[in-house]
């Protein structure tokens, strides 16, 4: 989908309506940014910002024009940005992969401005529970916590908002991610052979995701 579809009903998508609320021409950070394909939606709904994105692999090239990069690990290095420098910042599928958030929440804390948010999307900790893909789509797609083996734990809500608190930001607004066309085509694709598009509609409508919007105190 298109993002720029979504200007006139944000809503419809939990991610697309946290960039649609980023002050008109402000900073925007997605960490994390892996092949570039949310980095590219958000800037197909906002193209008027400017944007910066960090990964330890990433690949730049596909990132949206004019798109700063720094690649690096978060788990060690500080980001190259100044203080008070990023109106708002992104955060998803990352949290899961690591084994210390601590370095990760004292950045996001110290590069945002006064009011600036942060949204995490972290796989909600009932995927551990879920069934794999059966048959040949066994392996192809992550429904079982566990299918990416790149997963170490699951990060729950409620210890991401400690290390927010920890880290000095305030929890905004918690819940589960979903876009609500995707979720409501499910039934659509029910009966349909294994796709991508199938199990993406069905992740949306089980809710697979949770996600957790922080703000640096005025």
């Amino acid at each position: 989908m298109n993002w720029s579809h979504l200007r006139r009903a944000p809503w419809i998508d939990t991610r697309a309506r946290f960039v649609w609320q980023v002050p008109a021409g402000g900073n925007l950070l997605d960490i994390g940014s892996s092949d570039g394909e949310t980095l590219r939606h958000m800037a197909e709904l906002r193209p008027e910002l400017r944007f910066f994105a960090t990964d330890l692999v990433g690949l730049p090239e596909k990132y949206p024009p004019n798109c700063q990069f720094h690649r690096g690990d978060v788990q060690r290095d500080r980001l190259p940005w100044a203080s008070a420098s990023i109106d708002g910042i992104t955060c998803m599928h990352l949290v899961e992969h690591l084994d210390d958030l601590s370095l990760l929440l004292v950045e996001i804390a110290r590069l945002l401005k006064p009011g600036g948010k942060v949204y995490f999307e972290t796989p909600h900790p009932k995927t551990v529970t879920y069934s794999s893909p059966p048959d040949k789509a066994a392996g192809t797609v992550t429904l079982n916590f566990y299918d990416d083996t790149t997963h170490t734990r699951p990060v729950p809500v409620g210890a991401l908002a400690q290390h927010c608190r920890k880290a000095g930001l305030e929890v905004v607004r918690t819940g589960i991610s979903r876009n609500w066309l995707f979720a409501a085509a499910w039934p659509f694709y029910f009966f349909r052979q294994a796709s991508r598009q199938k199990f993406t509609a069905y992740g949306h409508f089980l809710g697979w995701s949770a996600y957790l919007v922080a703000r640096r105190p005025i």
